[in-house]
């Protein structure tokens, strides 16, 4: 073989070699991309299933009220995907939203057990109650992030006891009680709509869109979804894994505290069971949305299709009239199937991808 034959055999094996690669990364994008927007697939199936089989569902107002009673679920599993995202688990985030609702209820409710605070002029009552609910929760998610990061102590643990004690203090600094009556600027966002959608929804996409920019972007999201994945080898690479795992415990606690404001601006007021079960929805939309409870893999807009097919499922069982306990039961079975599927998902992707 002369060495024009040899340098064409080369080639035709370098051009076979570079095509086989191609053919294996655009396998890798397709099997990445199917992972990726299976939830939103399935959330297609389920509102054309229940639009031709429901009578009544497929209309505006329908959407609409699917979309607002995402709003507070949704807006606890944006900071509950971030900490498992980061490879830790966050129980307490339900109570928290409790806690901050209640907080919220108690200064600015004119009747129960509101102290009726007015501030002027008025409107300055929306900033200061949101960033009261905001400190509020960030401080819980400080205290289980300290546990956490500077005692070495296990995330369900520590978390399941923030879940227990901060309910807790719900009952004790409300007696049991309610606070009703919200100040007015603050009812005035609960009842506002915007392209038939209520406007407090509107923030918790906002809040979506915001936190997914800050994951997929910013240098913070990138070692947070790192530090799920690998945490000595992100370590080991000079970032700071602990006080990068502290600030995703700050930022779930207030995240979930900005939920419970939103859900004392819906319903005017707090209770001490208000958003019982919650946790058991943000965490079901948060595995189903892709996030593994692994860490390391996840992404935000997956964890809101997941939050928007819950509330899909919960309002065609509402809309049929079946009992209650079929709602429970409905729910522990996606619970149970969202775990499954996060187990399916990463031996594909550990095959195809």
């Amino acid at each position: 073989m002369n060495s024009d034959q040899a340098a064409s055999g080369a080639k035709r094996s370098g051009g076979r070699s570079s095509s086989l690669a191609v053919r294996l990364r655009d396998r890798r994008a397709l099997a990445e991309f199917v992972l990726d927007n299976l939830v939103w697939l399935m959330l297609a199936v389920v509102l054309i299933v229940f639009s031709s089989t429901i009578p009544h569902f497929f209309q505006i107002g329908i959407f609409a009220n699917i979309v607002e009673q995402s709003t507070f679920v949704g807006v606890m599993a944006i900071g509950l995907a971030i900490v498992i995202i980061a490879g830790n688990m966050d129980l307490s985030v339900e109570s928290v939203a409790a806690l901050t609702a209640m907080v919220t209820g108690i200064l600015f409710c004119a009747r129960g057990i509101g102290l009726g605070v007015t501030l002027t002029p008025e409107w300055l009552v929306i900033p200061a109650s949101l960033a009261l609910a905001l400190v509020v929760g960030g401080l819980v998610g400080a205290i289980n992030g300290f546990l956490v990061v500077r005692l070495n102590m296990n995330a369900f643990i520590v978390t399941l006891a923030g879940y227990i004690w901060v309910r807790g203090l719900v009952v004790a600094i409300s007696g049991g009680r309610s606070a009703q009556d919200l100040a007015p600027s603050l009812r005035f966002m609960g009842i506002q709509t915007v392209a038939h959608v209520p406007l407090i929804a509107w923030l918790a996409i906002a809040c979506f869109v915001i936190f997914t920019f800050v994951m997929a972007k910013t240098p913070f999201g990138r070692h947070v979804t790192m530090i799920g994945g690998n945490p000595v080898a992100t370590f080991r690479a000079g970032i700071k894994v602990d006080r990068l795992v502290l600030i995703t415990f700050v930022v779930a606690g207030a995240v979930a505290g900005l939920a419970g404001w939103l859900l004392a601006i819906r319903t005017s007021g707090a209770t001490a069971n208000l958003g019982t079960g919650m946790l058991f929805n943000a965490f079901a939309a948060v595995v189903i949305g892709g996030v593994s409870l692994k860490g390391g893999i996840g992404r935000l807009p997956g964890v809101y299709a997941g939050v928007l097919l819950l509330s899909s499922i919960h309002t065609a069982i509402n809309l049929m009239g079946l009992p209650a306990h079929y709602t429970q039961m409905i729910l522990g079975a996606l619970v149970l199937a969202a775990v499954l599927l996060d187990t399916v998902k990463l031996r594909i992707r550990q095959k195809f991808v």
